[in-house]
């Protein structure tokens, strides 16, 4: 009875333990095969790369499957991840924008029509529809920048990466990310200038 009681115990510990595990933590489970730590980092890190790479690629769908392809290259290739590398963080963000980089080089991804937002019927209609036209410019506006341009801001202004980060990400020194995003802010406020007019 008691070392049953022990055995409860000691489960209930790991359990408590594990979301608190660190991502360096988890990757070592990862790596032995931990398919309960592999879990754990996915659902950690699942909503910021899933926003990261709905905002290079533009379709929902195709970062579904894309975060698909990045997670099953991190549980293939655990092993050759370090902490010296970086964090998992930015190893893991490297992979999601070098597939959505990949993706965009090869044929383009046709949505089934999915991917349109339905408008609800609301009492202000108008200045809602008003609003989703302007939602809609500044994405196209996004959309129409140079990949890098738009994967720097993605990363910096939408998901939260500081610039050593996103650096590290794209593979580029801090400065060369800096100019990235001037250049990305001044050809947006200039394909934006008459809506910000208006």
């Amino acid at each position: 009875m008691k070392s049953g009681t022990g055995l409860q115990s000691r489960q209930r510990e790991q359990k408590s333990d594990a979301p608190a595990a660190g991502d360096e933590v988890l990757m070592g489970r990862v790596v032995q095969g931990n398919h309960e730590a592999f879990s754990l980092l996915v659902h950690r890190h699942t909503p910021r790369m899933y926003a990261l790479a709905r905002r290079i690629s533009g379709l929902s769908a195709e970062a579904e499957e894309i975060l698909q392809d990045a997670f099953l290259r991190v549980w293939v290739n655990a092993g050759t991840w370090s902490p010296q590398k970086g964090t998992f963080a930015v190893w893991l963000g490297r992979i999601v924008v070098n597939l959505c980089i990949d993706r965009r080089r090869g044929d383009r991804y046709e949505p089934w029509g999915d991917d349109e937002p339905l408008i609800e019927a609301r009492s202000d209609l108008e200045s809602e529809l008003f609003q989703q036209q302007q939602t809609e410019q500044v994405a196209l506006a996004i959309e129409e920048l140079p990949v890098r341009q738009r994967t720097a801001l993605a990363l910096c202004y939408y998901e939260g990466f500081s610039n050593a980060e996103a650096a590290e990400i794209l593979d580029i020194s801090v400065g060369a990310l800096e100019a990235l995003l001037v250049r990305a802010r001044r050809a947006l406020r200039e394909r934006l200038a008459p809506l910000i007019r208006t």
